[in-house]
C-alpha cells in the first residue's frame, strides 16, 4: 500500500471511531484551493473539523507532531471555505479536533488547537 492508501484506511477507520464517540460524520477528505480537511462532523452541537494522523511507530514522531502551526494555518483556511461553500455562518460553533492513531491505539483531542490564521 502506498501513504496515500493507507493515509485513507485510516481515515475511515477514525470515521467509525469517531461515530462511536457519538459523532455525526458530514464530509470526508473536503478539498477547496487552500487545502484539505480529513473528516467534518458534528458533536455537542460543534461543527467539527478533524484532523487524522497516523503512525505505526513513534521511530519517525509522534502524531501529534505532525499538526503544527503551518497544518493548523491550512486547516483554519479550509474550514473558512467549508462554511463560505456551505453557506454557513462565520458565527456557526465550531472546533478543531485530531484523532491520533498510534500503533492501533486511538486518541481523540476534542478542540485540540485553536482558529489561528
Amino acid at each position: 500500500m502506498n501513504k496515500r492508501e493507507v493515509g485513507s484506511r485510516y481515515e475511515h477507520s477514525a470515521a467509525e471511531f469517531l461515530a462511536g464517540q457519538g459523532y455525526k460524520i458530514l464530509d470526508m477528505n473536503f478539498r477547496n484551493k487552500a487545502g484539505e480537511i480529513d473528516i467534518i462532523g458534528e458533536s455537542d452541537g460543534y461543527l467539527c473539523f478533524i484532523e487524522v494522523k497516523y503512525r505505526s511507530g513513534s521511530g519517525y514522531g509522534f502524531p501529534s507532531e505532525a499538526v503544527d502551526t503551518r497544518k493548523r494555518r491550512r486547516i483554519v483556511r479550509t474550514a473558512l471555505g467549508y462554511l463560505n461553500y456551505h453557506k454557513l455562518s462565520l458565527e456557526t460553533p465550531c472546533r478543531f479536533d485530531t484523532v491520533l492513531i498510534l500503533d492501533n491505539e486511538y486518541t481523540l483531542i476534542k478542540n485540540a488547537f485553536e482558529g489561528i490564521l
